[in-house]
């Protein structure tokens, strides 16, 4: 998977191609989500601090923008990706082999850091007549493509609250900006995802139409977290226009994973950028403002690589 290895580079603001081979220097692709939701440039922000120390490491990095968390899991255990951000719930369903991963257990998986919380996020129009979960029972709601991590997520809520996808008007739709046009026009009535919170999606739909957030939470919320350890509580700040209450909300961890066939000191370089670059990376989003360096290390549901290991524990983090 790491090592010489040819290459086709997208840019995706500028739609820059460029190809060619990368002789004596490893070359690493970490799989991220849709270009407009926050894995696409947590995974560029750590790519371009990989790149300014490739004469160090002699590594390079680029991104690969994905349909989300399954697919990135998909992605590493076919090898197309050597490094991957995926939501905690979706990794640890992987590991153990449950949900849709039920008998192809990845035991491979390990674990790099965990980034920052992610809330699951029903968005709807304001006044439509959605103020609680079950309200969307007969409505037409996306729970997200099938691939992605908000489609896992939102089912386990739906079953938790007793509801199922035939109880719905489910509507499929092929990204988050096509769910804000069509929640604009009245084709659906309300849209789930995953997010770090703000998330420019959803600054995106509250400056095109008035919209609001949905509570999650109550008894069905507190046995999902009182049962699996990747869930939690949170809640998402007052920060989108014309949503003027916070939001309560079920939640898991944004992770950067790999696999064991990635050498250790891949993993090393990349976990030790981190590290060093921790207060500047921190500052490039604002979903990542209260992170802390041991917060890289809570909410790791499966075994961490021992590159990491490694280079948590040279910054002193670990024993």
């Amino acid at each position: 998977m790491f090592g010489r290895r040819y290459i086709v580079c997208i840019s995706a603001a500028a739609m820059i191609f460029c190809s060619g081979f990368l002789f004596g220097a490893g070359f690493i692709t970490i799989g991220t989500g849709g270009v407009t939701g926050i894995y696409f440039p947590t995974g560029g922000i750590l790519c371009r601090m990989m790149n300014q120390n490739r004469k160090t490491t002699g590594i390079r990095c680029s991104v690969e923008a994905t349909e989300g968390s399954l697919a990135n899991i998909q992605g590493l255990q076919k090898e197309k990706l050597d490094f991957a951000l995926a939501q905690s719930d979706v990794v640890y369903r992987a590991y153990h082999g449950k949900g849709p991963f039920l008998g192809k257990a990845a035991k491979h998986l390990r674990s790099v850091a965990a980034l920052y919380p992610e809330l699951l996020t029903l968005v709807v129009r304001k006044g439509d007549g959605i103020t609680k979960l079950t309200d969307i029972k007969g409505r037409k709601i996306d729970l997200g493509t099938p691939a992605s991590g908000t489609r896992i997520t939102a089912d386990s809520v739906l079953h938790a609250f007793g509801l199922k996808e035939s109880d719905l008007h489910y509507v499929k739709a092929k990204d988050i900006d096509e769910d804000t046009a069509k929640l604009k026009s009245g084709k659906i009535d309300g849209y789930f995802g995953v997010f770090g919170h703000p998330a420019a999606a959803i600054e995106d739909a509250a400056n095109l139409l008035a919209i609001d957030l949905v509570p999650i939470e109550g008894k069905p919320v507190d046995a999902l977290v009182a049962r699996y350890p990747y869930y939690s509580k949170g809640v998402i700040p007052s920060c989108y226009r014309g949503v003027a209450h916070v939001t309560p909300s079920l939640g898991v961890k944004a992770l950067l994973v790999t696999t064991d066939k990635t050498p250790e000191k891949v993993v090393f370089a990349l976990t030790k950028i981190l590290l060093k670059n921790f207060d500047r990376f921190k500052k490039l989003h604002p979903a990542y403002h209260s992170l802390k360096k041991k917060t890289l290390l809570q909410g790791l549901p499966i075994p961490q690589h021992p590159g990491a290991i490694r280079a948590f524990k040279e910054a002193g983090l670990l024993p």
